[in-house]
C-alpha cells in the first residue's frame, strides 16, 4: 500500500460530511464556547477541559476588538473540538444555566433526599451515603437532626435549606465525576 492509500483511508470520514455539515458543527462547538466565556471562574474550574482550552478562554477576556474576538472564538472552537468528552462538558455548563432540565432534575433531586432524610432518618441517610458516597457522613448526620428538630419545634431557622444546599453540593459533585 502507498503513503497516499494511507492518507486516503484517515480522511474517509471527513468526505462523508458535506461542507455545510462542518460549518454548522463548528459553529455548535462556537456557540458552546461563547457560553463558557459567560461562565464565572468557579464554574469554569469545575469543567472537565483542558488546559489549553482554559488559557483561551482567559486570553479572550483581554481581546476587546470586535474582529478579533470572533477570530479567538473560531480558535476556541477548534480546541474545544480537539477536547476528550464534549457532551460531559456541554452537560455541564447545562447544569449552571437555572432554567435548564439538569438543573431543574437534580434540585428537585435534592428536594425529595432532604425530604426523606428529615420524614425517614437513617434508613434514608444510608441510601443516600450509597448514592453519593463522597458525603461527609457525620455532617449529614448533624444537618439532619438539626433540620428534623427544626421541623418537629415548627420553626424556621434556615438548617432545612442549609441541609438541602449540602445535599445539592454533593448531588453535582457526584455526579460530576
Amino acid at each position: 500500500m502507498s503513503d497516499f492509500d494511507d492518507h486516503q483511508d484517515d480522511s474517509e470520514l471527513e468526505w462523508d460530511k458535506s461542507k455545510s455539515q462542518i460549518k454548522r458543527e463548528m459553529q455548535a462547538l462556537q456557540d458552546l464556547g461563547k457560553q463558557m466565556l459567560n461562565l464565572s471562574r468557579e464554574q469554569l474550574d469545575t469543567l472537565p477541559i483542558s488546559d489549553t482550552l482554559r488559557r483561551a478562554i482567559d486570553e479572550s477576556h483581554r481581546i476587546r476588538q470586535h474582529e478579533a474576538r470572533r477570530r479567538h472564538l473560531q480558535y476556541i472552537g477548534k480546541v474545544i473540538r480537539q477536547e476528550d468528552d464534549i457532551d460531559q462538558v456541554r452537560r455541564s455548563i447545562e447544569a449552571f444555566h437555572a432554567g435548564s432540565e439538569e438543573h431543574t432534575r437534580r434540585h428537585h433531586l435534592a428536594e425529595r433526599w432532604r425530604d426523606r432524610l428529615i420524614g425517614e432518618g437513617d434508613t434514608a441517610l444510608a441510601e443516600f451515603i450509597d448514592y453519593c458516597p463522597g458525603a461527609d457522613i457525620q455532617h449529614l448526620r448533624n444537618l439532619t437532626r438539626n433540620a428534623r428538630r427544626d421541623a418537629e419545634q415548627q420553626k424556621n431557622t434556615g438548617l432545612s435549606k442549609k441541609l438541602f444546599r449540602y445535599l445539592r453540593e454533593c448531588i453535582d459533585e457526584g455526579e460530576q465525576s
